[in-house]
């Protein structure tokens, strides 16, 4: 009898153990995420719904990069590949997509910026990557984004130094929207 019950607590434990591991699996992802958008760590951008208010005389380089993965068919290209602004203006660049494909494409960008560390610094307002794009077959489009470095770089005794930014985009191709799928020519839809 006293070897079941040893039996049952050491099964009991070894279940508690792979259950506390898959927990802090299922979180891991999402408390990354947070992690990286509190932080900038990895090159992750904050989000911002308006300027800086407070523009510097100090200039910075804005490098545009772009990316699309292994199965993503689109052509996707900034419209300019680098930029100097001022710390704390509000700046517009765009990149452009297109569909060369004969069937809708759906897609979604991830992003970061390089070097790291001013990721914390680097701001949108406005930006593609926000949401899902959809392009139509040979759809041609132009996709802005709104940013700014914050002034507080300055005062930031690593960032301080940085006196360019790279800011890169990856596009991944992603299912359809259940209203464009159903328009699509390998659904039998018809999108003409």
């Amino acid at each position: 009898m006293r070897r079941l019950d040893g039996n049952a607590r050491i099964a009991a434990m070894l279940l508690g153990i792979v259950v506390t591991m898959g927990a802090l699996a299922w979180a891991a992802v999402p408390f990354y995420s947070w992690f990286c958008r509190v932080t900038g760590y990895g090159g992750t951008t904050n989000v911002a719904e308006q300027g800086a208010g407070r523009i510097l005389d100090r200039t910075i380089s804005i490098r545009f990069d772009a990316n699309t993965a292994p199965d993503m068919p689109w052509e996707f290209h900034p419209k300019q590949n680098a930029m100097t602004v001022r710390i704390g203006e509000t700046a517009m660049a765009f990149y452009e997509a297109y569909n060369p494909t004969d069937r809708p494409v759906a897609g979604t960008a991830a992003y970061n910026v390089a070097p790291d560390i001013a990721g914390y610094y680097f701001n949108k307002i406005q930006c593609f990557c926000f949401t899902e794009q959809v392009l139509q077959p040979g759809e041609r489009v132009e996709m802005p984004v709104v940013f700014y470095v914050d002034p507080e770089i300055v005062d930031d005794s690593d960032a301080n130094r940085v006196r360019q930014i790279t800011l890169s985009y990856t596009f991944y191709q992603t299912e359809l929207p259940a209203d464009q799928a159903s328009l699509s020519p390998t659904a039998g839809g018809n999108y003409n």
